[in-house]
């Protein structure tokens, strides 16, 4: 599999990253997680506009799928062959419907399924073209899931949004690459079930016995160097924090 970082920053953009959007190959399928502020225009710098297979949203606030809009008027008007057919969009229940009142004036209010298959989110196993896959629910004042990704006998784990949860770890136990949030600060904010920090994702990390982390959804408010050596201090494995551009193969 090939990660490739589209967007890390968390909230809203910095002057440096779109928010959330992380894009898995394999085998020629192309699956993007998640598509917030800003991710659309980054995305292609990397694959056509029309060249994405499959989109996953953890949840849906806005730095994790507001970009859909932008992407809908793509696939709904301005494709060359006539309007694109549905792609799948594995998301949270209600995702149609809160992509269709941001958008504020879709067509119709069918108008979002012409071009996006929805499939509504729920813990569990399935697959996504060549993708193995398990969902689980994480902890996170919205409906938000975290997706393990399997391929080939090699694992990836995206954490999504979420604070200190048993799920988690779950997901993550024995995963190749743990591309795990890490907004809030040691120290600093103490918010239960929202976020974590440098230091809790470090610990996550060596519980679950991951074999690399990155730190990824840091705000522009949030040092990232501080979080990085806070996670060091956790976990004992490769660990870094998350790039525009930056590719891992896994």
């Amino acid at each position: 599999m090939k990660l490739t970082v589209v967007g890390c920053s968390g909230s809203f953009p910095s002057a440096e990253s779109a928010c959330s959007s992380y894009l898995v190959e394999a085998d020629g399928f192309r699956l993007l997680l998640d598509m917030g502020n800003g991710a659309l225009g980054e995305l292609q710098r990397h694959i056509g506009l029309y060249d994405l297979d499959a989109i996953f949203l953890s949840h849906l606030h806005a730095d994790h799928c507001i970009d859909m809009c932008g992407y809908f008027v793509a696939r709904y008007y301005r494709h060359e062959g006539g309007r694109c057919a549905p792609m799948p969009v594995y998301a949270p229940e209600g995702a149609e419907q809160r992509l269709t009142t941001a958008y504020a004036d879709t067509p119709s209010s069918s108008s979002m399924s012409e071009v996006f298959d929805f499939h509504t989110l729920k813990s569990g196993s399935f697959d996504i073209g060549p993708f193995a896959v398990r969902t689980e629910r994480v902890c996170h004042p919205v409906e938000a899931y975290g997706i393990r990704i399997e391929h080939g006998g090699a694992s990836l784990t995206y954490s999504g949004d979420t604070g200190v949860c048993e799920a988690l770890h779950e997901l993550a136990e024995g995963t190749d690459l743990f591309l795990c949030e890490a907004s809030f600060t040691h120290g600093k904010e103490d918010i239960p079930a929202l976020h974590l920090n440098g230091r809790e994702a470090g610990e996550h990390a060596a519980r679950a016995g991951a074999g690399r982390l990155v730190l990824t959804h840091i705000p522009p408010w949030t040092d990232g160097d501080v979080n990085l050596a806070d996670a060091r201090g956790a976990y004992t494995g490769p660990v870094e924090l998350a790039a525009p551009g930056a590719v891992y193969e896994v």
